[in-house]
C-alpha cells in the first residue's frame, strides 16, 4: 500500500452556522408581508424591500447574523480589529414549485450569506461552481473535493451560510410543493487597511 498525504492549499471557505432559535411570530409575520411585494427575478421572486435587515422586525435577526458574519472574519480572514464587517444589502427570496434561483455571483461584496427561513431538507439545497479551467475533460469514475467541478450542501430551516462573493452558486429547479424562503445578504468592510509608507493606505 502507498503511502501519502494529501494537502489542500488556498481552499474555498464555506461557513455553516445554525440559528439557534425559531422566527418570532413578529419575524415570520413580516416575511408573510414581504412575500406581498415582491418582484420577478430570474427564475424565482425577491422582495423589492432589499434592505430588509434595517427593517424593525429583523433588528434581533442582525444582530444574530451580525455575530456570524464577525465569527467568519476571525476564524477565516483573523482580521485586525481596525476593520469591521457589515452588511450592505439584504433581500428575501421565494422559491415555489418549477422554480429555481439562476446561477450568479454577488459583486461588490466580499462575502455573501443565506439564512433560510423555510426548506425541506430532503431536498433543498446551495449549488457553488468552481472557476478554474480544466483544459482536459477526464471520466470520473468517483467524485471527491479536488475533481469536482460543482458541489452541493444540503441545507435546512435556521441553517446560515456564508461563502466569498465571488463564488458562482445556483438554486436547481424546485420539485416539492413547499415555498423555499432564504434571506441573502452581501458583506462588506469599513475601516483602514494597508499603510501609508507602503503606499497602498486606504480608509473604507
Amino acid at each position: 500500500m502507498i503511502e501519502s498525504d494529501i494537502n489542500g492549499i488556498f481552499p474555498t471557505p464555506i461557513y455553516i452556522s445554525k440559528l439557534n432559535r425559531k422566527l418570532t411570530t413578529k419575524e415570520l409575520s413580516f416575511v408573510d408581508k414581504s412575500k406581498l411585494d415582491i418582484y420577478k427575478n430570474e427564475g424565482n421572486t425577491t422582495s423589492n424591500d432589499n434592505y430588509i435587515l434595517n427593517k424593525e422586525p429583523f433588528k434581533n435577526l442582525k444582530i444574530e447574523l451580525d455575530l456570524r458574519i464577525q465569527d467568519y472574519f476571525n476564524k477565516i480572514i483573523c482580521l485586525e480589529k481596525k476593520i469591521k464587517p457589515y452588511i450592505t444589502q439584504s433581500w428575501l427570496n421565494f422559491t415555489e414549485i418549477n422554480q429555481y434561483h439562476h446561477k450568479h455571483r454577488h459583486s461588490n461584496s466580499l462575502i455573501s450569506g443565506v439564512f433560510y427561513i423555510n426548506c425541506n431538507e430532503n431536498f433543498d439545497k446551495i449549488t457553488f461552481f468552481s472557476d478554474k479551467f480544466s483544459s482536459i475533460k477526464f471520466d470520473i469514475k468517483e467524485w471527491n473535493i479536488w475533481n469536482s467541478e460543482t458541489w452541493y450542501f444540503p441545507i435546512k430551516t435556521g441553517d446560515i451560510i456564508l461563502f466569498p462573493s465571488s463564488l458562482n452558486h445556483m438554486v436547481e429547479t424546485k420539485k416539492e410543493n413547499n415555498i423555499r424562503i432564504s434571506l441573502a445578504f452581501n458583506v462588506f468592510v469599513k475601516g483602514k487597511i494597508g499603510n501609508k509608507e507602503d503606499l497602498n493606505e486606504l480608509f473604507l
